[in-house]
């Protein structure tokens, strides 16, 4: 085998592979934004069940239904929200919300804030930084 066949296989390889990099950056643009918007709806649905239940009358009512995740959410963006200029780590988050600090935890709530990030209500000064929005 010669030079020039061995650099002709090479770019063969880095275009298949190249496109398939390109195919893959696809995939997760649009999950991305398939996942932002079922988040959005379920935002919207945990709303529309707080306004419900809110209109219930007390001898009515029935026990709250909010989901561990929309309670979550709700506990990061109020703790963003009573300290607009703060940046928090995710590890500093979970001990100021009394979370538990093991790594599943620790990535969940990373992911969460993510999807904060991308709907606008948080930004990111520097890598694995929080705060909110101004």
């Amino acid at each position: 085998m010669n030079v020039s066949e061995l650099l002709r296989l090479l770019q063969t390889e880095h275009d298949e592979t190249s496109a398939r990099a390109d195919s893959l950056h696809e995939q997760i643009e649009r999950l991305t934004t398939v996942l932002a918007e079922t988040e959005a709806r379920l935002a919207e649905l945990a709303a529309t069940r707080k306004v419900i239940d809110g209109l219930i009358p007390p001898d009515h009512a029935t026990a709250p239904a909010e989901t561990t995740t929309a309670t979550a959410y709700q506990r990061i963006v109020t703790t963003f929200n009573e300290h607009p200029g703060k940046v928090f780590r995710v590890r500093d988050l979970h001990e100021h919300l009394s979370l538990p600090t093991d790594e599943p935890s620790i990535n969940v709530t990373r992911s969460r804030l993510g999807r904060l990030v991308r709907q606008g209500l948080l930004e990111q000064p520097g890598r694995g930084r929080y705060q909110k929005r101004t």
